[in-house]
């Protein structure tokens, strides 16, 4: 099965530059929902994509969507909406049941599923420099959460784990329909913010009953979130992947967990050891592999 549009690189620089952009706002992403850790999750995903609909608003234009199959137009206005808000929520939500540092890590391992998905959409077939890279990248973000694993166990964080995996599938899947819907995302995108929007803060209206406003510091991370890691990283993603190489495009996000959790220590979240620069080797040797 072929992708309806054949991805054809346009500027391998360009997607270069939108792809390392959506990987520096990705990477602040934990710290900001950290520090709107009072704000219910459900709550706050709706709060940070109202931000990011109205962050991306500027690029909002209408796009002929009727000559694309009815399959790819519910794709596009229910599928879409609903990955994000099972992104996102699925992710403040298993940073509240989980260590923030090590859910954020589980999270931002969907580029090894993206690359593998995509490939295996393109292609038909996975290559072994694909698998083998994208496995060393995952085991140097692996390699931060096996002692606790070890140690005392889960626990009570499973499903904190659970969900933070969740909403890496959701990203992932997110990812590969960017890459192979028939239009590009990117014009529609302040209007599937808004229904996802829509979506989520029914959800809160009714499993969490809150509409308080939050605290001046939650509030403005929250809106950071949304005018950042899911505004302009979403639409600079976007753009990475229309006018770049999947591969190579997805294996540069493999770098969002170090960045990610080198701001978390300085943070003083997380604590640094031996591990991390061991994880970032192993992470920069998969991008390499997996890029090839």
């Amino acid at each position: 099965m072929q992708p309806l549009h054949s991805p054809v690189v346009v500027s391998p620089k360009y997607s270069v530059a939108a792809a390392l952009v959506a990987v520096a706002l990705w990477s602040i992403a934990p710290l900001l929902a950290e520090l709107a850790r009072t704000v219910a999750p459900l709550q706050l995903t709706a709060l940070t994509l109202l931000a990011g609909a109205l962050a991306t608003l500027p690029l909002s234009r209408k796009v002929p969507l009727s000559h694309c199959p009815r399959r790819w137009q519910a794709g596009i206005w229910l599928g879409v909406p609903l990955l994000i808000v099972g992104a996102v929520s699925s992710y403040f939500i298993g940073m509240r049941w989980a260590p923030a540092a090590e859910a954020a890590l589980i999270t931002y391992t969907w580029p090894v599923l993206f690359v593998l998905l995509s490939q295996w959409y393109r292609t038909g077939r996975l290559t072994l420099a694909s698998v083998s890279g994208a496995l060393i990248a995952f085991m140097g973000a692996a390699l931060l959460l096996v002692p606790q694993a070890l140690g005392s166990g889960v626990g009570g964080a499973a499903s904190g784990y659970a969900l933070a995996l969740l909403a890496a599938c959701c990203w992932a899947l997110y990812s590969w329909t960017g890459q192979a819907a028939p239009v590009s995302l990117t014009p529609l995108l302040p209007r599937l913010l808004l229904i996802a929007c829509a979506m989520t803060f029914a959800a809160s209206m009714l499993l969490e009953g809150s509409t308080a406003l939050p605290q001046q510091e939650a509030l403005l991370a929250g809106i950071a979130l949304g005018l950042g890691p899911y505004g302009i990283a979403m639409v600079a993603w976007d753009r990475a992947l229309r006018f770049g190489h999947a591969s190579l495009v997805g294996s540069l996000a493999y770098g969002v967990p170090i960045l990610a959790a080198l701001l978390l220590v300085m943070a003083g979240v997380s604590v640094l050891d031996w591990r991390l620069p061991s994880a970032a080797l192993l992470v920069v040797v998969g991008c390499l592999k997996a890029g090839r």
